[in-house]
């Protein structure tokens, strides 16, 4: 055990001292700021949306079904749309099927070995549903390697119906009136408008510095396009989501923790390569059915925990956890 400790060892700080010798030490400093503006960005975007809809009057489930989870979701769009509008496919599409099985994997893994999460069958019945059925939708329009305009045509439409359908249902309104208190007020709705506005400059900035230097400094590692968006661009946009559902585990808010994750997987594909996809045409070999089967696949493996138990045990956790480190040795090996 010690003997493979420090080969372990060994191997980490080999390749430390290889990136701090072929990059730049500024790209790196400069990728951790953009973390930290996507984070806040996203937290301020959450902030006066959500209060700005409560005064509204404005069903807290939805609110937490749609504009948090797109709030969340944001980093992903403004990154995946910027990569499909300079011709970098690979990343767009990357960045979403990585952040989304980064969302099962180690968000929901996380925050089910933090506090095992139970589940609302409101949840159960609709839109895990939903979220597989995009996954396999992806799977099916992407067999060519390609989202056309009238595949994304197709996404945003499902997504308007989705949308329109949570509008509709009276009887979900009444599920999470107890989440009520979780949404905080702003002092005026002024203030609102300022966080929401802010919040959508720092995605923009915070994004824009993610993808020139993670690009930079994995390409100099010798990763590919694609391999760049499934990891490092993917967890990156995806630390809002975390924050969220790792903070509502610690306060026992097992609906807040996996409806969010829920919600911007669904988002994720609908929203962000809909609109991707519209504006520009995406096509990249880099990505195959084998990412396709693999989102299917933990997407499918959390339905089955939560239908098993009505619960996300810390065991359920850890072997979310497993899948998704078995999909990125198997990226790695294969990337290579």
């Amino acid at each position: 055990m010690k003997g493979v400790f420090l080969s372990f060892a060994s191997y980490c700080y080999t390749h430390f001292i290889f990136l701090y010798e072929i990059s730049d030490l500024m790209e790196i400093i400069w990728l951790l700021i953009s973390l930290v503006i996507l984070y806040y960005g996203a937290e301020g975007l959450v902030t006066g949306a959500a209060s700005l809809a409560k005064r509204m009057g404005i069903s807290p489930l939805v609110i937490g079904l749609t504009i948090v989870s797109i709030g969340t979701s944001m980093p992903e769009l403004i990154v995946s749309v910027k990569a499909a509008m300079n011709g970098q496919s690979a990343l767009s599409i990357g960045n979403v099927l990585g952040s989304n099985f980064f969302n099962i994997g180690i968000i929901l893994g996380i925050s089910a070995i933090v506090y095992p999460l139970v589940v609302k069958k409101q949840l159960l019945r609709l839109d895990v549903p939903v979220m597989i059925g995009t996954a396999f939708l992806f799977f099916v329009l992407f067999l060519d390697h390609k989202i056309s305009r009238v595949e994304a045509l197709i996404f945003v439409l499902i997504l308007i119906s989705y949308l329109v359908y949570l509008l509709i249902m009276p009887r979900r309104k009444k599920v999470l009136d107890a989440e009520e208190d979780e949404i905080r007020l702003t002092c005026h709705w002024a203030l609102d408008i300022l966080f929401i506005a802010l919040g959508l400059l720092a995605l923009v900035y915070g994004s824009d510095l993610l993808v020139v230097n993670a690009s930079l400094i994995a390409e100099r590692l010798g990763m590919s396009e694609a391999m760049i968006g499934l990891t490092i661009v993917a967890a990156g946009t995806s630390m809002p989501e975390l924050a969220t559902s790792v903070v509502a585990a610690l306060k026992k808010r097992s609906d807040i923790a996996i409806g969010n994750v829920v919600g911007s997987n669904i988002f994720n594909i609908l929203f962000i390569l809909g609109v991707a996809g519209l504006i520009q045409p995406i096509s990249t070999p880099q990505i195959n059915y084998l990412d396709g089967l693999f989102i299917i696949g933990i997407s499918l493996l959390l339905w089955f925990f939560m239908k098993a138990g009505s619960r996300i045990t810390r065991w359920n956790g850890a072997l979310l956890i497993a899948f998704y480190l078995l999909y990125f040795i198997i990226k790695l090996t294969v990337d290579k």
